[in-house]
This record gives structure tokens, sequence and C-alpha cells, in this order.
């Protein structure tokens, strides 16, 4: 597994996520219910190591991960990207911006999020709630994708203020869909997602753990060694397609979306008047070149402050960014 840094962490002591083993198959839980399990460092840290400790352990032969709190993952979280002054958040910058700091922030995280599908071990992503922005990224970089049908998943930021830097869109459902759903920023739904070919199943919110148990005691019959060869022979015939090179491409214009002067207008906007509101008012503004999914989208990004049985309506979060 790739060294991203220097930093040591306990297992029993993670900040962002709880690691637990039961019956052969890890599990990662994303565990900031508060923020609908929004990003901030050091999760992605946390997510590198707890996939680090799933593939030293060879009683382990699956790894899943989810949400805690019937959620996935709202995306990075913007109350403390967004709305807080330049420089002032772990990785941030003042102006003027350096692209090659920028990079290798944004990069280490992309490689974290990356050791899922580098991982030695079977990752099985369970996706209800959202799985928005910065959270797409991490479902996507699993090796099997299973949602709620109800579940929603997309990237608005790609309308202003991101591009997603494991960039896992095109080579799981095609260029034009791709482009679709990242001209847009449209969020859909599990069953929409299914039909599209970006995840493998979709079920009923009551069934999903189940269903990806299931899968999971399925898989683990398999020899690691035998789990391993296959992955890895899939993973390097999409890799040969270009995904390592478009993800070094998505993380430098990730920190480009940021630094433009639209970008920078937004970020000014979400420190004056917070977030949510300044989501609306971009969101609003692609009502015309958006208007199959502005039904979806208009509200909020993500709402840190409704409870999670409100998350399944059609909202859609942005990726704060530094």
């Amino acid at each position: 597994m790739l060294k991203l840094t220097n930093i040591k962490f306990d297992p029993l002591n993670f900040q962002t996520i709880s690691y637990s083993t039961k019956d052969g198959i890890a599990f990662i839980t994303l565990n900031r219910p508060k923020r609908f399990n929004a990003i901030i460092y050091p999760m992605p840290q946390e997510i590198n190591e707890a996939v680090r400790l799933a593939n030293s352990d060879e009683t382990v032969k699956v790894i899943i991960i989810k949400g805690s709190n019937n959620n996935f993952c709202s995306g990075y979280d913007l109350k403390e990207y967004a709305e807080k002054p330049r420089g002032n958040t772990h990785g941030s910058q003042n102006m003027p911006w350096d692209p090659y700091i920028d990079y290798k922030f944004m990069g280490e995280f992309t490689e974290c999020f990356m050791s899922l599908w580098k991982s030695y071990k079977p990752t099985i992503a369970m996706v209800e709630g959202v799985a928005i922005a910065g959270g797409s990224d991490i479902a996507l970089c699993c090796d099997i994708v299973i949602m709620a049908e109800d579940a929603m998943i997309g990237y608005p930021p790609a309308r202003v203020w991101g591009c997603p830097t494991t960039f896992m869109w095109v080579y799981r459902i095609g260029a034009e869909k791709a482009k679709t759903m990242l001209f847009t920023g449209k969020t859909i739904n599990g069953k929409e997602a299914k039909e599209m070919g970006l995840v493998s199943q979709c079920v009923n919110k009551n069934i999903l753990e189940k269903t990806v148990l299931d899968l999971a005691n399925n898989i683990k019959l398999v020899p690691s060694n035998q789990l391993f060869f296959t992955k890895t022979v899939i993973n390097d015939a999409v890799e040969r397609m270009g995904l390592l090179s478009s993800q070094k491409l998505a993380t430098f214009f990730d920190g480009c979306t940021r630094h433009t002067p639209e970008g920078v207008d937004f970020q000014k906007k979400c420190f004056e008047v917070g977030f949510k509101q300044a989501v609306k008012e971009r969101d609003e503004s692609n009502k015309e070149s958006n208007s199959n999914s502005s039904k979806n989208n208009k509200e909020n990004e993500y709402d840190n402050e409704n409870n999670s049985n409100k998350i399944s309506k059609d909202k859609s979060n942005i990726k704060p960014k530094f």
C-alpha cells in the first residue's frame, strides 16, 4: 500500500471513521453523523489506514465501506472548507494560489480514496442516503457499489468549484453519459444509477445491508490469492485505458476550478452568506441548462441541520474546496 503520510493512526482512536472486523469481513464506517459523514482531514488518511489494516489481516477476505446513521457521505464539509477564510483550514492557501501545493494536498486525498481501488482485498460500497461530490469519489473507487433505490449519487460541484479527482465516471459509464452527468452536475437515484451502469445493484433500503452481506459472504468463499489475481487483471485493463493519467489531470483541474473567477466568487459568497445560500443561488442559475434535474437540486447541496430522513429527497452536495 502507498505510504501517504508520516502520521500514525490508532484504529482504536480514529477521529472520523470506525473500523471493525467480523467473520472475515472488515467494516469501514464513515463516522461524522452530525455532518452527514462529510469529509474533513484526516478522513481520507484514516480510510487509507483502515484499508491497510484490512490488507494486513489474513483473516479478512472482503472490505465493506459504509456511512453511519443511514447515510454514506455528503462530500467535503463546506462548513469547514467554504465558509472559512482562505488559509484557515488544513490544506487551504492564502492567495496567490500555488498549484503545486494544491496538487500535493489533493493528490494525497485522491490516493487515499484510491486505496479502495488498489486494495488487495475486494471492496464493496454500501450506499444509502447520499454519495455526493467527494462522497461519490469514495464510493466509485470501490470494486462494487450497491445502492438503496432512494439513495442519491452525483457530482454537483462540476457546475462550479470542483472536478472529481478520482475521475471514475468515464470508466464506469462511458464518455457520453459521464459528460451528461458532469456537464450538468445532476444527481440521480439508485434506480437511475443501476440503469446507467454506474453501480452494480440497487435494492430497497430495507434489504440493503443483507444484500451487501450476502455478496460479501459469497465472495469470501474464494481464496484471497484468486481474488487478488482477478482484481489485478481487471484493474490493469482499466488503468491501461488511462485512469491514472485522467486522475492526475482531474486533480490539477480540481484546483483550477476553485481559483477561476467564478470559483473565487463562489467561495466569497459562501463566506458572506453561508454555503447553503451560496449553493442555492448557484443551482438556481443553472435552471435553464439543467432543467431536467433542477427540481432535485435547487434547494441545497446538503443540509447538515436536517435529520437524515430528509436526505433521501433529491438534494445535492458540492465538494468544498480549499
